[in-house]
C-alpha cells in the first residue's frame, strides 16, 4: 500500500529555516510566520510555516502570498511543498500506476528531506 510520509517538524526547525534562508530579515519573517495559527482551523503549525519558507524560497513577496494561501487553506501549501510530483502525476494521470505513484512519493520525500538538512 502507498502511504504518503508526513514530515514531523518543530518550531526549531522553522527558526533554523527562516534564519538560513532570509538571513537579513529572519525576525521579521519569524513575526510574520507567527500570524498562521491564530485561527483555529490553521492547523499544523510548524509544519505549515515550513511548507511556507520552502515555497517562498527565500523570496519575502512569495512569502507573503503563500503564507496568504496557507491561511486560507493550509492543504495547498502543503501539497506544493511536500507531495508536487505525485500533485502533478495524479493531476495528469488521474490513475497512475502503483510503480509511479511509489516513485513520485518517494522523490517528493527526497527533495523534502534534501532541502530540509541543507
Amino acid at each position: 500500500m502507498l502511504g504518503q510520509p508526513v514530515p514531523v517538524v518543530t518550531d526549531d526547525d522553522v527558526a533554523r529555516i527562516a534564519r538560513r534562508d532570509f538571513p537579513a530579515q529572519a525576525d521579521e519573517v519569524l513575526a510574520l510566520l507567527a500570524g498562521y495559527g491564530a485561527e483555529s482551523w490553521e492547523r499544523e503549525q510548524p509544519r505549515v510555516r515550513l511548507a511556507v519558507l520552502r515555497l517562498a524560497d527565500g523570496d519575502m513577496e512569495r512569502l507573503l502570498q503563500q503564507l496568504a494561501y496557507a491561511k486560507l487553506d493550509y492543504r495547498d501549501v502543503l501539497m506544493g511543498a511536500e507531495y508536487l510530483a505525485y500533485a502533478t502525476l495524479t493531476l495528469h494521470t488521474p490513475k497512475p500506476s502503483a510503480e509511479d505513484a511509489q516513485q513520485a512519493i518517494e522523490q517528493d520525500w527526497r527533495k523534502y528531506e534534501e532541502w530540509l538538512r541543507r
